[in-house]
């Protein structure tokens, strides 16, 4: 596992958030709960999860791509509203929960739940999938370890084993007094007998993930075939793959019980295979790019698509291909006449797919930008500009052009409606700088931290903005509205303190 984005062990809960997708079952089946032993309030679990999310955010290999958040949004929201009309997502912890999915740029092939209702997912597991349906397999697995509430059920019972535990070492103690080797057996056997029965409990939640997963993915309108592919996918990379790129084979291995019944379950969902969408390779493509960054691969992908096998391959491939190209040779930044070449084929390769189309001018406008052609740009953005990709990039093009003011109009707009979008709030800061107001700024500066829950951040924002308040800086309204907020953002640093 990666030392930076999900490297959740040293930190002592990997074992309770690495909860880790592997098998599925058939939508029709109503095998009975588990039920909910959890001694944890939902919003004691919100908290808890919230504590682990700011650390993912602080993390370098964090990454709040507009493309690829929107696609795996258009994906996840489909889960949600399906486990809400199952059932499986209660009124409670739909409201209590955050349901975000953050992503990181780690090439490994992994992804997990954490308490409160967020989701991990590394991009090395989005440039494998073949298909929207293996990924939303995923997701599906993932929400449900949420929805049955599994951390904070294996949390309780880890507190249920501790007296075994306890026990085992008093009687080994009194053991070894006696005879040393006898109580040293005892100790561990106690021991080994409370790991034993926490990982009976953990494949039982595994295995619930996987029906109800299953369910979840069916109602949303998924194809069964994706967790049927993505399970055969994991299970050729147990037998093949040991280094470590699979942190879910590592987590939890797939048991000979597991597979069986998957096998039994591929049987009662067969149908034609599924088919991938060029939206689709075109994420993943994406994908790849951000999870190999070094030069090198960078250059590979470039050169793939001038292979001679390049003309082989399915149409949607060609397309995965054409695009990690095409941004890999513009991230290199060393021929822009190539990544020229490559964006007209790729263009000429998405026609008459509009949602296709769409992701190639996106990539278009982030290469102009990029070059400092901010013209054509917002051009190219402009027939979508309410959606968050284009957004984001219009009003990056607007401020490096002098018409900061805008972008923050439109980035105002936005936030009001995604008070949660740092990456808006930060955008707008620049904007409001680039026009000389400070105070508005350092305040979208605070509101930023704000969505990351680096509540203690943005607490010295917000001061500061008071200090230039009453040094005389800005109008009675913006420092009213500070004063609001910083007292709001006090009391949940205190709530910190006290967790803590």
């Amino acid at each position: 596992m990666s030392l930076t984005f999900l490297n959740l062990h040293r930190r002592g809960i990997a074992a309770v958030l690495a909860l880790s997708f592997l098998a599925s079952a058939p939508a029709g089946a109503q095998l009975p709960t588990l039920g909910d032993t959890s001694d944890m309030t939902s919003g004691a679990e919100r908290k808890l999860g919230e504590r682990v999310a700011r650390e993912l955010y602080r993390d370098p290999d964090y990454i709040d791509d507009p493309v690829l958040v929107e696609y795996v949004q258009s994906l996840w929201q489909p889960l949600l509203a399906a486990a809400r009309v199952r059932g499986e997502l209660t009124s409670e912890l739909d409201e209590r929960f955050a349901w975000q999915v953050l992503l990181g740029k780690d090439r490994t092939i992994n992804a997990f739940a954490v308490p409160g209702g967020w989701l991990g997912l590394h991009l090395g597991l989005v440039s494998v999938t073949a298909n929207r349906d293996e990924l939303a397999s995923v997701l599906a697995h993932e929400l449900s370890h949420v929805t049955q509430r599994h951390i904070s059920r294996l949390m309780t019972q880890e507190k249920q084993n501790a007296p075994l535990m306890i026990a085992a070492m008093i009687l080994g103690a009194i053991a070894a007094s006696k005879n040393p080797q006898a109580g040293s057996a005892m100790m561990a056997g106690g021991q080994a007998l409370a790991i034993q029965n926490q990982l009976n409990f953990s494949r039982d939640m595994e295995r619930e993930a996987d029906r109800i997963g299953f369910g979840v993915a069916g109602q949303a309108g998924y194809d069964p075939q994706g967790f049927v592919t993505m399970f055969d996918k994991l299970q050729q990379a147990a037998r093949l793959n040991d280094n470590g790129a699979f942190p879910y084979l590592r987590t939890h291995p797939m048991t000979s019980e597991r597979i069986s019944e998957m096998q039994s379950r591929q049987q009662l969902a067969t149908r034609a295979p599924v088919q991938t969408t060029l939206e689709h390779a075109m994420a993943a493509g994406r994908a790849r790019v951000f999870s190999n960054p070094a030069v090198d691969a960078l250059r590979a992908m470039v050169a793939e698509a001038d292979t001679g096998s390049f003309a082989t391959l399915p149409r949607a491939r060609q397309v995965g291909v054409l695009y990690s190209a095409t941004f890999a040779s513009s991230r290199t930044r060393t021929d822009a006449a190539n990544t020229s070449r490559l964006l007209a084929r790729l263009e000429a390769a998405v026609a008459g797919d509009s949602v296709a189309q769409r992701l190639a001018r996106l990539l278009a406008a982030e290469i102009a930008l990029g070059q400092g052609d901010t013209a054509r740009t917002l051009r190219l953005v402009e027939a979508n500009g309410s959606r968050r990709p284009e957004l984001l990039l219009a009003a990056q093009a607007q401020v490096q052009s002098g018409r900061a003011a805008d972008a923050s109009q439109r980035l105002q707009t936005w936030v009001a409606t995604h008070p949660r979008d740092a990456t808006a709030w930060q955008l707008l800061a620049t904007a409001y700088a680039a026009q000389g107001q400070p105070l508005r700024g350092i305040r979208a500066e605070a509101e930023a931290r704000v969505a990351q829950l680096d509540y203690t951040a943005a607490l010295d924002r917000f001061k500061a903005a008071q200090d230039m308040v009453r040094r005389g800086t800005g109008d009675h309204i913006e420092a009213s509205i500070i004063d609001v907020r910083a007292r709001a953002v006090e009391s949940l640093v205190r709530e910190q303190a006290l967790e803590r």
